[in-house]
């Protein structure tokens, strides 16, 4: 899947989010960034894990992180599932699936013994450097937030 390593240098991009405006990586040089890859909005797994990081989306704050959603959903589609779910965070409507290809996560799936292409759900913690700090390929959807903030 994702060729990426920790420790790799974050790959750059900038992409719509779900308002129509310009979102880059540069955009958060000096945080901490929880860059997470969905599906599809709306979608039970997609929904929960994007509920379960919202939920807790002021422990991540109080820790110096920001949230970011990417899928191949247009805009559109993402502003539904933000406004629909009040999340605090932007989601990007990647669809020329620039980001997604660029971190690896765009392959082939199975399901119900049918091949496809489709995006890994995948998560990416970028440090402050813009450097990859933790990669999650086996992401449990209703409880996220516990592999990404790990208690001290």
């Amino acid at each position: 899947m994702t060729t990426l390593k920790i420790g790799d240098k974050a790959p750059g991009f900038s992409v719509n989010n779900q308002a129509g405006n310009l979102v880059s990586l540069n955009d958060f040089k000096g945080k901490k960034l929880v860059l997470f890859f969905y599906p599809k909005a709306s979608t039970p797994g997609c929904t929960a894990e994007a509920c379960n990081l919202n939920d807790n989306y002021e422990r991540f704050q109080s820790k110096g992180y920001e949230i970011l959603g990417v899928s191949a959903d247009s805009e559109k589609r993402q502003t539904n599932f933000k406004n629909k779910y009040e999340f605090s965070y932007d989601l990007l409507a990647d669809i020329d699936l620039e980001v997604i290809k660029a971190y690896g996560v765009w392959g082939l799936k199975k399901f119900m013994g049918k091949e496809y292409e489709g995006i890994h759900r995948t998560t990416f913690v970028i440090d402050e450097n813009g450097k990859i700090e933790q990669i999650i390929g086996k992401v449990k959807t209703k409880d996220h937030t516990s592999q990404l903030l790990l208690e001290e």
